[in-house]
């Protein structure tokens, strides 16, 4: 089986580092890849494949990192972006679709009675801090360590430009650990303003863990009892798991929910939402961008909403991450290696599962990369509605090939 090469690649990226510091940085920086194997630069997308500018061909796993979710270039949701392109897209005022997209999200997503909008999930989950703030008149915030909710200085796992202050405020517990969290309510008892969690948890370089039985009630319970405000950030799972929040997936109420991601199927949109009760408190919170009323992504938006009710995305997803990830496994064994599954099957994450370095990881996320999947060696993968059987098909084929030089560079 021919495996791909990436000359433009690197010789594109010669020329960015020249121009652009780190020549490619943040999440999609080849250096959290495996430098060589992987491309660099995208060239076009259509349904669940994308073409980097050597011309190679990849079904995409991880979906432009969570927000390609019906497919790239998806044709109802394009149709409404020209529509929307030929009237225009940022203006003095927002739009009409402004107001279309806020009853829509309030129609759906369970126990939300107000939307605002923004462009990265970094924007609203920062902004949901400060309304929770208002709110309670605290300054502390508690979070998961390890947990990632976004870029801005408060919650970058970045160390470089940081000050002290940063986050003098922010205190850090265990994951599905009740003592843990105990510990940080009781010292800080009365100053702490809010909780902010992910669904479940989904650090990058380790397995995905869902939450424990009885964990999010007791978070939730505590939260109540403390007069704390809970806010969801499910900036990654949204609308992978339930189209109504991922908190009806695991059965809890939360104060304040942020989503990104998969609700613009790839064109830039985030939002908060939040129960009535924080209404007044989130119009008092300064919130604008110059193109955060932009009516074009929200016209993607409405769009995405009403494709995912017509064909039950969420079900698609889960099938086909479903058969992707037993298939994986299957064939593992009949390599006689072992690998760890994490995670729900829209969005999973394989690791093997006697290694700690992701050596092995490396390799093989980069020999079926070569061949045509694009699997991440360290992040979790993302599934589309666009996924089919014989995507799967294929990709356990590059699975297959990869498996064996795993197996023969490092044995069992």
């Amino acid at each position: 089986m021919e495996t791909y090469k990436f000359d433009k690649s690197m010789e594109l990226f010669k020329k960015a580092t020249t121009l652009i510091p780190s020549g490619i940085y943040g999440h999609e920086s080849p250096a959290i890849l495996v430098p060589g194997s992987f491309p660099y630069y995208a060239e076009r997308g259509q349904g669940s494949h994308y073409w980097d500018i050597d011309g190679n061909e990849f079904i995409d796993y991880i979906c432009a990192y969570g927000p390609m979710v019906l497919g790239y270039n998806h044709p109802k949701v394009e149709a409404a972006v020209s529509e929307q392109s030929k009237k225009g897209n940022c203006f003095n005022h927002p739009g009409p679709v402004m107001v279309e997209l806020a009853e829509k999200l309030v129609n759906l997503v369970s126990g939300m009675d107000w939307s605002v909008f923004a462009k990265n999930g970094s924007d609203v989950t920062s902004w949901s801090i400060q309304v929770a703030r208002e709110h309670t008149g605290r300054s502390k915030v508690l979070m998961v360590s390890g947990a990632y909710h976004g870029a801005h200085a408060w919650c970058t796992p970045g160390h470089a430009g940081l000050i002290a202050e940063d986050r003098s405020n922010v205190h850090l517990f265990t994951w599905n650990d009740e003592s843990s969290f105990h510990q940080q309510i009781e010292k800080y008892r009365g100053e702490i303003a809010a909780v902010i969690m992910t669904p479940y948890h989904h650090p990058a370089f380790g397995d995905s863990i869902m939450p424990a039985d009885g964990w999010w009630q007791t978070i939730q319970k505590t939260c109540n009892e403390e007069e704390i405000v809970l806010i969801v950030d499910d900036v990654r799972a949204g609308f992978r798991l339930d189209p109504r929040g991922s908190h009806v997936y695991f059965g809890f109420e939360p104060d304040l929910v942020c989503f990104c991601k998969a609700i613009g199927n790839t064109h830039p949109l985030s939002a908060c939402m939040g129960k009535d009760k924080f209404k007044n408190d989130a119009s008092k919170v300064f919130l604008t961008g110059s193109y955060w009323n932009s009516s074009v992504p929200m016209a993607a938006a409405c769009a995405v909403l009403d494709v995912m009710a017509e064909e039950n995305s969420v079900k698609i997803m889960m099938d086909m991450g479903e058969k992707l990830m037993k298939g994986l496994e299957d064939l593992a064994k009949t390599h006689g290696l072992q690998v760890k599954i994490s995670g729900p099957y829209s969005i999973p994450f394989m690791r093997f599962a006697n290694e700690d370095n992701f050596l092995r990881n490396q390799l093989f996320c980069a020999e079926v990369t070569k061949r045509g999947s694009f699997f991440h060696p360290h992040h979790n993968w993302f599934l589309s509605s666009a996924h089919t059987e014989d995507d799967i098909n294929k990709t356990l084929e590059h699975a297959d090939a990869a498996y064996k030089i795993v197996k023969d560079e490092f044995g069992s």
